[in-house]
């Protein structure tokens, strides 16, 4: 017997030329789950399970993602209103309360810049593995070549060919997904930091150790430091904002999704902490 918890509910939203699936599901307190560049819904479908247990779940994917419509632009600006015109859908729903925004990687970017625009339709921010102020740009000059020849292998490798079609897919070529990340680069070195300054609700984060890898030397124990040194930060000069560090890659929604999940569900009304 299919119960209310058990059942899915799927709709729409039409915007900028693109179609942009929806799924809601379970009871409880409204969260919003924005995937990030690269994840879809279907990918993050173990986390969204545990979290649906006691949240009303949404989630939606991206435009040029799983089942959303290619576009012709996939620049920060243009995935942000994808995810403005979701909320402003559910707003149009009429939902019990302002709901938990969640946000993986690029959707924690887009969820803190959404958050800091529309502060009375936002309760609280859990980001997970993004919107980090790196005090220095993830890709350099010197790294450019090799960051373009992996996003060109991942758009084009076997997997991604035969995901092509299915809730997994994603449309992006990697030079697309390459200028979305030099764009990102310059967000956050340059310009999140004021997004939180002007963000009140409350903000958990939770991060990986191995964002580039478990390698303890060379260019991944570069951006591991650097990463590490955006959050310690922001997070001295916003005491407020409550972090989590886990042993895991940048996948860690995947690869830990039991312990991600409950950090969410503990995070609310959480006094700010940090842990290592």
């Amino acid at each position: 017997m299919t119960t209310k918890t058990d059942a899915m509910r799927h709709f729409t939203v039409h915007h900028d030329g693109v179609t942009i699936p929806v799924s809601r599901g379970g009871e409880g307190r409204p969260l919003v789950l924005c995937p990030g560049l690269s994840s879809t819904q279907s990918d993050l479908h173990e986390l969204i399970e545990l979290l649906r247990r006691d949240h009303d779940v949404v989630t939606f994917d991206l435009r040029g993602h799983g089942l959303s419509s290619a576009a012709d632009r996939y620049s920060f600006e243009a995935f942000l209103s994808d995810l403005v015109a979701v909320m402003a859908e559910l707003g149009r729903l009429d939902p019990p309360s302002e709901p938990v925004l969640v946000g993986y990687s690029l959707g924690a970017d887009l969820v803190v810049h959404y958050a800091c625009e529309h502060p009375d339709a936002v309760a609280e921010l859990v980001l997970v593995d993004g919107a980090n102020p790196v005090p220095e740009p993830f890709i350099t000059e010197v790294d450019l070549p090799e960051f373009r020849a992996m996003w060109e292998y991942q758009a084009t490798r076997p997997e991604a060919e035969q995901a092509k079609g299915t809730a997994r897919q994603v449309l992006l070529t990697g030079q697309e997904i390459l200028d979305l990340n030099l764009e990102l680069d310059v967000i956050r070195s340059e310009m999140i930091l004021d997004r939180y300054r002007k963000t009140e609700c409350p903000i958990t984060m939770i991060m990986s150790t191995n964002m580039a890898g478990d390698s303890g030397e060379g260019r991944a124990s570069r951006l591991n430091q650097n990463w590490r040194a955006g959050i310690e930060h922001l997070v001295r000069e916003r005491p407020h904002i409550s972090t989590f560090w886990l042993d895991a890659g940048h996948g860690l929604v995947f690869t830990h999704a039991l312990e991600v999940a409950q950090l969410i569900r503990s995070a609310q009304g959480r006094a700010p902490q940090a842990t290592s």
